[in-house]
């Protein structure tokens, strides 16, 4: 008798084992739909993504920081799924788009939105080209990291769905769609492409950090940014990887090609960054780079006793165009040019400044250049450079240190004639501080001979994305009698 009873509760055991055994950990806890089922939801329940933006942009109009959706208001949108964290460069978090490709019109135009969600692995479910809905009942729109963002939350800021509510929310389709990115240029991208798929061509990895990793440099604490060039352009954007993605460890590739990721914004909303899914993503297959030439005498260990000219600027006038006997203030493209400024306000000028500002310009294009008196290297075979840069909120617009042995100071050669860039300066970066002025160190001229000229060109636009401000002050040339 008691062998029989051990011999049921034996039997019992091995069937409980066999039951759990056959169901999958993830389709026992989240309901799906089987392959001959297919969700949808009535036309009239379903909202665009321009009409959810509309309604947080109505609420920021009215003085309020998010949109409420109220619980009675049964309506959805419906979006295609665009991040993965199966590799960890996403974390609780969906990015979705409303189309597959960039087909655009006006009324439906391609969109994307953040899904802020208290939930690890989303990709089990919602995987890459998944179609879902968003039931909006009761959720909050608002931003999050500088970016359009769908959750919860009260009256101050949008926050995570929960893992007991997600389920119910975020409604999964059998659908699994070939996601199209849009192909676009770095300094063509603009608010509107935020939270979607694009693809960047003939782009390449700067020079400077060719041997990076993705995110496992001493600098990383949280995030790797890597600055990624246009070699059609000369337009940079950073790459944000996260320090907990598999790949950061992962030597990112020193040739040229393609790039695809979701559009979006850094951390503290400052800058424009691309993220990928995977390292899959990055196909710089090509081993020809296109880097530019370079003069690099390194820095000077020591500052001329002699000056051969200073500028600070101080005698032009406030908001009106750059004019200096020698100096060249040129606009190649647009309708700005290098301005004098004042401010007093927290990204002070020294004084008074020279500054190029895209903003508002309305330009599609804006390319100024101010280009330093001639200097003759034979006569002044010790000279050095310096001066200083501040930038207020760059938004990837860029300023560049060139230098020329050939032009003959004509302002119509100037983009025919051989520019080079000095390497050496430092010119304040897009991810630096509004704040503080930057000093470029001494850079040492001595390894050029015959005439040079020295350019400061900015390289923007009108657009929101790309519509920085540049500073420059306390440029000088000295040398050793």
């Amino acid at each position: 008798m008691i062998q029989l009873k051990y011999i049921n509760k034996l039997c019992i055991l091995l069937g409980v084992f066999i039951i759990i055994s056959c169901v999958n950990d993830d389709d026992y806890n989240i309901p799906l739909p089987s392959d001959s089922e297919n969700i949808s939801i009535p036309e009239n329940k379903i909202t665009t993504f321009r009409a959810v933006q509309q309604r947080y942009e109505q609420a920021v109009n009215s003085g309020d920081l998010i949109a409420r959706i109220y619980e009675d208001e049964d309506i959805y949108i419906e979006g295609y799924v665009i991040s993965s964290d199966a590799a960890g460069n996403f974390f609780e978090e969906l990015i979705i788009q409303n189309k597959i490709d960039d087909s655009d019109t006006d009324a439906d135009p391609r969109l994307g939105l953040k899904v802020d969600i208290n939930v690890g692995s989303l990709s089990d479910t919602y995987e890459f080209g998944r179609k879902i809905y968003i039931k909006l009942a009761g959720l909050t729109i608002g931003e999050s990291n500088g970016v359009i963002t769908i959750g919860k939350g009260d009256a101050v800021k949008v926050k995570q769905i929960q893992a007991a509510e997600y389920r119910d929310i975020v409604i999964r389709t059998n659908e699994v769609a070939t996601i199209i990115p849009k192909v676009v240029s770095p300094e063509n991208l603009t608010n509107a492409d935020q939270n979607t798929l694009i693809q960047m061509d003939n782009m390449q990895l700067n020079r400077f950090e060719l041997g990076a990793t993705y995110a496992s440099e001493s600098i990383d604490e949280y995030d790797g940014l890597r600055t990624l060039e246009s070699c059609d352009s000369g337009t940079s954007i950073l790459m944000q990887t996260s320090t907990f993605s598999d790949f950061k460890s992962v030597i990112i590739p020193q040739g040229k090609g393609s790039i695809t990721g979701v559009f979006s914004r850094d951390f503290g909303d400052d800058f424009n960054v691309i993220i990928v899914n995977s390292v899959t993503d990055v196909n710089f297959d090509s081993s020809e780079r296109c880097d530019p030439i370079e003069l690099d005498c390194g820095l000077a260990s020591s500052i001329g006793t002699s000056n051969l000219f200073y500028e600070d600027f101080e005698s032009q006038k406030n908001n009106k165009p750059i004019v200096i006997d020698g100096w060249t203030n040129y606009i190649e493209a647009g309708t700005e040019a290098w301005e004098g400024y004042s401010s007093t306000s927290s990204n002070a000028s020294l004084g008074r400044s020279a500054r190029f500002q895209s903003a508002s310009s309305g330009d599609a294009s804006n390319i100024g250049w101010l280009i330093t008196p001639v200097i003759d290297l034979d006569t002044y075979s010790s000279a050095t450079l310096r001066f200083k840069t501040s930038n207020s909120l760059a938004d990837s617009s860029f300023m560049e240190v060139l230098y020329s042995l050939d032009w003959d100071g004509t302002e119509d050669h100037i983009t025919s004639a051989t520019w080079g860039v000095l390497s050496a300066a430092y010119v304040v970066k897009d991810s630096d501080s509004f704040v503080p002025w930057f000093n470029s160190g001494t850079v040492d001229l001595s390894c050029a001979t015959g005439t040079i000229h020295i350019a400061f060109k900015f390289t923007g636009s009108g657009q929101d994305t790309f519509d920085g401000v540049y500073e420059l002050d306390e440029v000088r040339v000295d040398y050793v009698e």
